[in-house]
């Protein structure tokens, strides 16, 4: 599976899961200091960018979606020493 395969499936997946299987799985795989550090990071980005606020809201969840990405790239694919500083 390459890494845009990867994202396509974990957006779909995404896209067919219910709010509390979402939030079973965040509570599983993504640390609570990390959640509040999106959700800290977005808000001031967003506005420090001059972003509406339905962007400002959704920043979170795509720096999230990034996240969790690239601990299923890290479990999953075959290791990538190109991008190992």
């Amino acid at each position: 599976m390459t890494h845009a395969e990867l994202a396509w499936e974990l957006a779909d997946l995404f896209g067919d899961l219910e709010i509390e299987q979402i939030n079973e799985m965040l509570a599983k795989n993504v640390p609570l200091e990390t959640l509040e550090f999106f959700n800290a990071y977005g808000h001031d980005f967003g506005t420090a960018q001059g972003l509406g606020s339905d962007t400002v809201q959704r920043l979170p969840n795509l720096l999230l979606l990034g996240y969790l990405l690239r601990v299923l790239e890290e479990r999953l694919l075959p290791g990538d020493d190109s991008t190992e500083d």
